[in-house]
């Protein structure tokens, strides 16, 4: 017994030297082999010094631009696989690229109530990818402008209730893919307590994995409305420059420069995207004529053909001063915004406060503008998510901004309304 364990001692000590030279032996390959790779690197660097900025050769580009492809290639298939559960999808290409007309040979009863639900055809809206292209619609000068180096930030704010999810991710990808990367702080979603399930976890496992870090989701307990939801969004946001806009847009090239530009020079403008139209049905992006944002005698807003000195200049890229605004889109000083009151409060639900603000701005020393060189483009709903009574809404808010601004001329809004004066 006792020689056996000695021999068995034996061959454990020479298994362990056996295994101790062939790690010490694959170590020391190693070593050698990053000694070289570090020599090959340097080597590497002392070359590209001594050309200056010139280039490798052909094959080395080639190399390169085939590893690049191939990394954005992983990276697509990876993040990729968070749409495809939901049945979305991502990347360029397919149904309305370019902002083309899309339709579905399968439209069935499922979409028709779809279409019941949101207001747009939002079965269509989950076959388009959330990264299509729009057409360019700024006027040719603005492709030429530069803009200074040293823009603040933005926090974009989008509003949502009850949504369909992939025209809310949609918005999201639109302004990422839109938007330089230094100059997009965060995007805050607002939801105003949406009763769609896949609004929640969804949508939440979605923007984290998708944009770790940029994207907050604010949930409102109760249902606020449009007026007090962008309020929460106002609160949650931290950069200088903050921009509200409905949860149903896509940006185009290029529109958030010009908007920090005019608000740098003036801190108390608020700046509007022009407007472009995305078909509820068929999601083609249409051109809107360049146009000021007014209102009639019941306080409701319109286009209005811009004033006529900034007709006379010729200039299509030229700013253009505007009395109110639509309120799909508006990019403001975050202090600023602050220090006016923000919106009404005491306003329900929806329409008055765009009109009101307008108002309040141009008299208290501000100024409201539509830039034609920022543009976005927006579903216009065949129906509103908020309640059934908008009328009644717009109606009361419309009231309360007459009885504060409009002194002697109230008396037209009321009668725009049909109700006698007290």
């Amino acid at each position: 017994m006792a020689v056996a364990r000695k021999i068995k001692t034996l061959l454990t000590v020479n298994i362990l030297v056996f295994v101790g030279i062939i790690l010490f032996s694959v170590y020391c390959r190693i070593q050698d082999r990053s000694q070289e790779l570090v020599q090959i690197v340097r080597s590497a660097d002392r070359r590209a010094r001594s050309r200056g900025p010139k280039v490798g050769s052909l094959a080395d580009r080639e190399s390169i631009l085939q590893r690049l492809d191939h990394l954005e290639e992983v990276v697509y298939n990876q993040l990729n696989g968070l749409a495809k559960p939901m049945g979305l999808v991502e990347g360029p290409g397919g149904l309305g690229q370019g902002g083309m007309a899309a339709t579905l040979r399968d439209d069935s009863h499922e979409s028709e109530t779809k279409y019941e639900e949101y207001g747009y055809n939002a079965q269509l809206s989950d076959r388009i990818s959330l990264d299509r292209s729009i057409p360019d619609y700024r006027p040719k000068k603005c492709k030429q402008m530069t803009y200074p180096d040293d823009l603040p930030q933005i926090s974009v704010v989008f509003i949502f209730v009850n949504e369909a999810l992939s025209v809310i991710l949609r918005s999201v990808h639109s302004v990422v893919n839109h938007t330089p990367s230094h100059l997009l702080k965060e995007i805050i979603l607002v939801d105003d307590n949406s009763d769609n399930v896949e609004l929640k976890f969804n949508l939440d496992q979605y923007v984290h994995k998708r944009y770790p870090g940029l994207v907050k989701i604010v949930r409102n307990n109760k249902r606020e409305g449009l007026i007090r939801a962008r309020i929460q969004g106002w609160k949650a946001a931290t950069s200088p420059v903050v921009g509200f806009f409905d949860a149903h847009v896509e940006f185009n090239i290029g529109w958030v420069e010009p908007a920090l530009t005019r608000i740098k020079e003036d801190r108390k403008r608020i700046i509007l995207p022009a407007i472009d139209n995305i078909k509820y049905n068929t999601f083609e992006v249409q051109q809107y004529a360049n146009a000021a944002h007014g209102y009639n005698w019941g306080l409701w807003c319109m286009y209005i053909i811009p004033p006529q000195e900034w007709l006379d200049k010729g200039d299509e890229s030229a700013p253009i001063r505007t009395p109110a605004m639509i309120g799909c889109s508006f990019v403001v000083d975050r202090e600023y915004f602050g220090e006016i009151g923000l919106l009404d409060p005491g306003m329900e639900v929806y329409g008055g406060e765009n009109i009101e603000l307008g108002m309040r701005v141009w008299q208290c020393g501000g100024s409201m503008e539509v830039l034609p060189c920022s543009r976005v483009a927006h579903i216009e709903r065949t129906k509103k998510p908020y309640n059934n009574d908008i009328d009644y809404y717009a109606k009361r808010n419309a009231l309360r901004a007459a009885e504060v601004w409009m002194d002697d001329f109230k008396s037209h809004v009321y009668m725009a309304w049909n109700i006698p004066m007290a």
